[in-house]
C-alpha cells in the first residue's frame, strides 16, 4: 500500500526549542544583519534551511557511539573503525581523516593547483572554487545543457557535459588539467543527481588522457537513490552497491561528512595513488592534524562511522527524497518556479522568474531570501549572482549562469508540519511579488562574499 503522506521513519527522543519572533522583530533583526541571513543569530530564526550541512540531527546509535570515542593522539580505535567503514564503501586504500569536506579541498586541490593549472567540474560549489582559484589555477564548469533550463524535466541534471569535456581537454592540454571533479549530487545546479553512465564516461575520457578523476561524494546517497529509481539497470541494486560503482571509476574522492555522513562535523579524502596520498599526508600533519584524527575527536569519528552506514538505510532515503519533493511539489502549486525536477536536499527557487521587476545588479535572489525571512522566519541561501558573480575591468557585474534561492534540508530535523509552515509563508511571497525591492552590496570581501557581506536595499 503506498501511503500519501510521508511520516518521519524516527521518533524524536530529544527536542531542541525554536523562539517564534514576530514579523516586527525580524525586521529589525534583518536590518541589524545588513539584510544578510549568515549574520543572523540562530535564535532569531525559525525554520533554518540555510544549509544542509553539518546540521542533521543524529540518532541514538551515533550518540551511543560516541560514548565509545578513543581519544588516543595516534591509532585510535575510533578512526581504525572509521577507516575500515570508508575503505568498505569507496575501496580506496589511502584515507585521510578532515574536520570537514573544505579542509580535504584545501590540502588536495592546494597540491595539484597553483598558477596555469585547470580544474573542470560539473559544477564547483563555492569552496571548492575558492580554494581552486586561491591556489591560482582556474576552475571551469562543465555541465549539461538541460541543467540551465530550470523547467526541463531532465532526469540527470546533475551530468557532467563529455563532449564539452573532451575539448577543453583539447584546448589546454591534459597536462596542464589538476583534476576532473564530478559532485554528486551536483550542489550549485540546484541538488541533481549524476547518471552511473556519465560517472563512467568521464572516468573512461580522464583514463585515456592521464588525467586525475576526483567524486565531490557528499550526497552519495542521495545520488545512489536516483540512480536506483530512474537508471536502467539499477532497480535492484542497493544504494550502498551503487555508491560503491561510482566509487570505482575515480581515483580518489573529497567527502563532508556533514551531509550525507549525517554528522555536525567530519569529512575525509581518500586516494588510490600512493606517492599523491603522501604528498596530501604531509600537508595534513601540518595543518590539520595527525593522520589518524585530521582535526577530529575520536567520539566525531564514532559518529561519522556510523552515520555513513545509516544513510543508505532505504526507509531513510526515500523519507528523505520524498519529504524534498514534497516540499517543491507544495510551492510549485502556489506558481512558485523552481528547479525541475526537485533534486534531493534541497527545493531551488528561481528568483529571477518570480521577481522579474529586480534587475539581476539588485540580486533578486537575495531579495527573496531577506522576503523569506521577514515574512517567516525562514532562513535560506542565494546560490546566484551575489554567490557566483565577477566584476569586469569597469567593475560592471558579470552575472552568475542563474538566480536561484535554496532551501537546504536539514536531515532527520523538521517534520511535515515544519514543511507545510514553509508552504505557508510562500502563499503569501507569491500574493506579495511584486512589492519585492532589490539590494545592493556596500560591503564586501575578495573571495566568498556570499558569507560576509553588507546590503542595503534599493
Amino acid at each position: 500500500m503506498h501511503h500519501k503522506v510521508i511520516i518521519e521513519p524516527f521518533r524524536i527522543k530529544t527536542v531542541e526549542a525554536i523562539a517564534m519572533t514576530t514579523d516586527q522583530e525580524r525586521r529589525q533583526f534583518l536590518k541589524d544583519a545588513h539584510f544578510n541571513p549568515f549574520l543572523l543569530k540562530s535564535e532569531q530564526v525559525i525554520i533554518d534551511l540555510l544549509t544542509d550541512s553539518g546540521t542533521s540531527a543524529m540518532s541514538a546509535s551515533q550518540w551511543s557511539a560516541m560514548m565509545s570515542g578513543d581519544e588516543s593522539y595516534a591509532g585510535a580505535r575510533s578512526w581504525h573503525r572509521l577507516e575500515k567503514t570508508i575503505h568498505d564503501l569507496t575501496g580506496y586504500p589511502h584515507i585521510l581523516p578532515t574536520h570537514q569536506g573544505r579542509a580535504a579541498e584545501r590540502i588536495l586541490y592546494s597540491h595539484l593547483g597553483g598558477k596555469g593549472k585547470v580544474f573542470i567540474s560539473n559544477t564547483h560549489f563555492d569552496t571548492t572554487r575558492a580554494n581552486i582559484e586561491f591556489s591560482g589555477a582556474a576552475a571551469i564548469d562543465c555541465p549539461v545543457e538541460e541543467s540551465l533550463h530550470t523547467e526541463v524535466t531532465y532526469p540527470f541534471k546533475g551530468n557532467l557535459d563529455t563532449k564539452r569535456l573532451r575539448a577543453l581537454i583539447k584546448e589546454h592540454g591534459s597536462e596542464n588539467i589538476a583534476a576532473v571533479i564530478l559532485t554528486v549530487t551536483n550542489n550549485t545546479g540546484g541538488g541533481q543527481p549524476v547518471s552511473m553512465a556519465n560517472a563512467r564516461e568521464v572516468g573512461e575520457i580522464c583514463k585515456q588522457n592521464g588525467i586525475l578523476f576526483i567524486l565531490d561524494a557528499c550526497r552519495i546517497a542521495e545520488n545512489a537513490y536516483f540512480i536506483n529509481h530512474r537508471e536502467r539497470g539499477y532497480g535492484e541494486k542497493t544504494y550502498k552497491e551503487i555508491a560503491q560503482e561510482m566509487f570505482s571509476y575515480a581515483d580518489g574522492c573529497v567527502m563532508s561528512a556533514k551531509k550525507d555522513g549525517l554528522v555536525n562535523i567530519g569529512g575525509f579524502l581518500a586516494l588510490r595513488d600512493k606517492e599523491l596520498s603522501d604528498a596530501c599526508t604531509s600537508l595534513l600533519i601540518i595543518t590539520e592534524g595527525f593522520t589518524t584524527y585530521g582535526g577530529l575527536a575520536g567520539r566525531d569519528m564514532e559518529a561519522m562511522s556510523v552515520g555513513l552506514q545509516e544513510v543508505f538505510e532505504p526507509d531513510y532515503l526515500t523519507y528523505r527524497i520524498r519529504s524534498t519533493q514534497y516540499l517543491g511539489d507544495k510551492i510549485h502549486e502556489l506558481g512558485v518556479p523552481i528547479m525541475l525536477p526537485v533534486g534531493g536536499h534541497a527545493v531551488y527557487v528561481d528568483s529571477m522568474k518570480l521577481y522579474p521587476h529586480i534587475p539581476v545588479d539588485e540580486y533578486p535572489g537575495q531579495s527573496l531570501v531577506c522576503e523569506l525571512y521577514e515574512k517567516g522566519g525562514i532562513r535560506c541561501v542565494e546560490i546566484g549572482s551575489v554567490m557566483f558573480g565577477k566584476y569586469d575591468e569597469t567593475g560592471k557585474l558579470i552575472p552568475a549562469a542563474m538566480e536561484l534561492v535554496r532551501l537546504a534540508i536539514p536531515r532527520r530535523v523538521y517534520t511535515q508540519s515544519h514543511v507545510d509552515y514553509v508552504v505557508e509563508v510562500f502563499r503569501e511571497i507569491v500574493a506579495t511579488k511584486d512589492l519585492a525591492r532589490g539590494l545592493r552590496i556596500v560591503r564586501e570581501p575578495r573571495f566568498l562574499r556570499h558569507f560576509t557581506a553588507h546590503f542595503e536595499r534599493v
